[in-house]
Order: structure tokens, then sequence, then C-alpha cells
């Protein structure tokens, strides 16, 4: 998402996003990457659409992941959603400290939703 640099717009979208993830429990999403610059903060979430032969059968994993990206650009359109490719080091390293308070946030920060490889890179 890109957001107006503003708290209030960045916890109104978390707040979206964390019920999104709620109704969509069994999608695995994470964030995994934050920037922010004078004009935006992008806050980058992966969503595993399952192992590529299971997408390429649209399984029922993937038929799940691709409903809650549907749902995402409906119900969080205000954010401006947008297709981005990985994030950069930098943003995956400043989105650490979120992660590592999972526990406390809530099953949508899942770090397991992207692999350990493609989140380094």
């Amino acid at each position: 998402m890109q957001l107006r640099p503003r708290r209030a717009a960045a916890r109104k979208c978390l707040a979206a996003l964390a019920q999104l993830a709620t109704e969509h429990a069994g999608v695995p999403v994470g964030l995994v990457g934050l920037s922010k610059d004078a004009r935006v903060l992008r806050v980058t979430v992966a969503v595993d659409l399952g192992p590529r032969a299971d997408v390429a059968r649209f399984s029922p994993a993937a038929q799940a992941a691709y409903g809650f990206v549907s749902d995402l650009f409906t119900v969080l359109y205000e954010h401006m959603p947008v297709y981005a490719t990985e994030p950069t080091a930098e943003e995956s390293a400043a989105v650490a400290p979120f992660l590592q308070s999972a526990d406390a946030v809530g099953h949508w920060v899942d770090a397991r939703a992207w692999s350990p490889d493609a989140v380094s890179a």
C-alpha cells in the first residue's frame, strides 16, 4: 500500500489490513517491507499463493489467496494498493522490529509468507 505519511492514515490502513487478514485466516500473509519518503509511506505485504503446480491447477489454496488479493484491492482502495516487486533489503530490515512483535499483533504478520531467500534479496 502507498499511504500518506501520516500516522492516522497508516493506523487505519494497518487496522483494515489486519481485519482483512482475519477474514482470510487460511491465507498466509506477511508484512515484509516498510519505507517512507516525503510523499508516501510504503507498506509491502506478501501473499503466499502456494506451490507453482497448485497455482497452475487453481487449487483451493490458490483460489483463497487470489480472493484475498481481490479483497485487498477492493477493501483498501482508498489506501492506494499497488502491485510491486520484492522489497529492498532496507525495506525488509525496516519491518524486522514489527515481525519480532508479531505475537502481540496477531496472525497476519507471518514471516513465512515469503521464503527467507526472497526476503533477504
